[in-house]
């Protein structure tokens, strides 16, 4: 499987697309290269694959028989309709996709699309279908390079009967000195933006996670919100499983990525778990400090920290060592005590560099030690 899939994939999340690809660009912004990203959108990409092209391609990457028969088997004879207001359509054959909710068919769809990145020379990220593609554009070959690596991709959804979705894909430009070259597929030209929403994380054309922790913070106040609102219990009981299960995993997903470095974030996220606290009963006169002590809790900030500390033993020493040689450097060991296992501290020249997960963690874990 093409190590740029990272979408049902052991040991591999949105978090490690998101981090492996963004590392990749905000080098090439402090190293001074002007970057485009391509976010690029299949249309129904699960429910469009081609059953026989599906087949052929498994065979042509030496499956048996006997499995290619039996997948074919699974996939044949089913049948669909569609009913508005009371009435049904006709039944029809379904010639295309992969059955959704099923544990084969988001492996069926990685297999299908695992050459798409073939032939493409600018760096490719993949999440299921959720595909981009990113290349310094410091010159008029640059962004002519870039465009023919579009075209390569419309060439092959064409070959493999699949579709994207033009008025979904967009550019960004990001570098002081972009050259905001316009791009096409297949014939129309791509909107420009300055933000779009990659895997559920917000990413602006300064890589700054501002706008990603108010959205979160957003979002987690509207859910704790109907909590209030909803649930006549104040019970420690009733209020700290609900605001765990349901509010807290809007501040943390995929947050190592896109973890507050400004004061003002920081406090807006945390000022979330502050008003969740204020909601249990008998902790309304207590301190921030006393009702986390109270409730078994810690600041967000620090488990911030202890999510570093696990992301980061996972790609050195876990299971996502095999990314690690590309987002890390490990010191040169010359002494006889200490451990083969130190990272240099990452260098940058710009603070859109600075801030980024991959040059901060091993300081900000060093700090603690």
């Amino acid at each position: 499987m093409s190590s740029n899939q990272h979408g049902f994939m052991k040991d591999r999340s949105c978090q490690t697309n998101l981090i492996a690809f963004y590392d990749e660009v905000s080098k090439k912004l402090d190293s001074g290269d002007a970057v485009d990203i391509i976010y690029l959108d299949f249309a129904k990409a699960f429910d469009t694959v081609p059953h026989k092209r599906l087949l052929s391609k498994l065979r042509s990457i030496g499956l048996s028989e006997a499995v290619c028969t039996w997948i074919e088997n699974w996939l044949q004879d089913r049948v669909q309709r569609g009913v508005v207001n009371g009435t049904f359509s006709t039944w029809n054959k379904v010639l295309s996709g992969v059955p959704q909710g099923s544990v084969l068919g988001p492996l069926l769809f990685n297999l299908f699309i695992n050459d798409l990145g073939e032939g493409i020379m600018s760096n490719v990220s993949v999440f299921a279908d959720d595909t981009k593609l990113c290349r310094p554009v410091n010159s008029i070959q640059d962004v002519t390079s870039l465009q023919q690596d579009l075209d390569q991709l419309a060439i092959w959804a064409a070959k493999w009967q699949m579709r994207f979705n033009v008025d979904k894909c967009k550019v960004m430009h990001l570098g002081c000195k972009n050259m905001q070259a316009p791009y096409n597929l297949n014939g129309t030209a791509l909107g420009k933006s300055i933000m779009e929403k990659d895997l559920g994380v917000l990413v602006d054309n300064k890589l700054g996670c501002s706008k990603q922790c108010q959205a979160a913070a957003a979002r987690a106040n509207k859910v704790l919100s109907c909590i209030k609102r909803g649930i006549d219990s104040r019970e420690e009981g009733v209020i700290l499983p609900l605001y765990r299960a349901l509010v807290r995993p809007h501040l943390e997903y995929a947050v190592q990525f896109w973890s507050p470095v400004l004061k003002r974030d920081i406090i807006e996220l945390e000022r979330v778990q502050r008003r969740a606290t204020k909601l249990v009963k008998g902790m309304e006169s207590l301190s921030y400090g006393e009702r986390l002590a109270q409730l078994g809790l810690f600041t967000l900030e620090k488990r911030r920290l202890r999510g570093d500390m696990i992301t980061m033993y996972k790609y050195i020493r876990g299971s996502y060592n095999n990314l690690s040689n590309v987002l890390f450097t490990s010191r040169s060991f010359q002494r006889t005590r200490g451990h083969p296992l130190r990272l240099e501290e990452g260098r940058f020249h710009l603070n859109i560099r600075k801030g980024f997960v991959t040059v901060e963690f091993p300081p900000r874990i060093s700090r603690t030690g």
